[in-house]
């Protein structure tokens, strides 16, 4: 599919790389993301929101007009469409699975015909693309989930979920970064804190890094508990 460049308002550009969820599409994102960031015209943009396929953009129009912008735009998506591969950045995410912590690690296990401890290997032994942040601050959308433990979300959803909870719904798996109502199954819990106001870079997560989940003790959450100031 070629590339696509949308209106969006009075003050918008959206473009789109493609119609489906890709690793490769996502890359083409999170590159002319950066792309613009390192550029010139960063200085007359607002802000920039990447999601599985797409980029908006948000310009000033009293600083750039938008036939200016785009023409900017194209010249820097077609230098990214030959250039190399993005730095993998992986995060490590700790995680208490089971127990208090993680109610529906059990629903998962039985859902698929495998134990805890499996459920909890298969889960760890991945590295999730971070495709798109949404939902909530912080709340990460993530590809690359095993088959093995897809789990379908509950039927009756929970008003409120623990800030730092980690969760299973369909083919997807994700962290919630604050207290918020939810229907993914809840397998763990970290005791970082995804989403912080009080830091001058609030989100600890970003598209296009990579998030690998650590397997933790009771002893080693309630210390990084402390050490982040959490109630988790």
């Amino acid at each position: 599919m070629n590339t696509r460049y949308l209106l969006a308002g009075d003050k918008s550009i959206v473009v789109e790389f493609g119609n489906l969820i890709s690793e490769e599409i996502n890359k083409k994102v999170v590159s002319l993301m950066e792309a613009i960031e390192n550029s010139d015209i960063n200085d007359f943009i607002d802000e920039m929101t990447p999601t599985y396929r797409s980029l908006m953009i948000n310009y000033n129009p009293l600083k750039i007009d938008f036939d200016s912008l785009l023409k900017e735009v194209k010249l820097l998506e077609k230098n990214i469409k030959s250039s190399g591969t993005i730095k993998k950045n992986i995060i490590e995410i700790p995680v208490l699975y089971g127990g208090e912590y993680g109610p529906d690690i059990e629903n998962v296990a039985k859902h698929n015909n495998l134990s805890i401890e499996e459920v909890i290997k298969i889960h760890s032994e991945k590295e999730y693309l971070i495709y798109m942040l949404g939902f909530t601050p912080g709340f990460p959308y993530l590809g690359g989930m095993d088959e093995r433990i897809e789990t379908p979300r509950l039927k009756v959803p929970r008003t409120k979920i623990p800030g730092g909870s980690v969760g299973i719904a369909s083919k997807q798996t994700g962290v919630y970064p604050i207290d918020s109502p939810g229907g993914w199954q809840l397998i763990g819990r970290t005791p970082l804190k995804l989403y912080n106001p009080d830091k001058e870079s609030p989100i600890l997560l970003k598209v296009g890094n990579y998030i690998k989940f650590i397997p933790i003790t009771k002893g080693e959450f309630d210390k990084l508990s402390a050490e982040n100031g959490g109630d988790n």
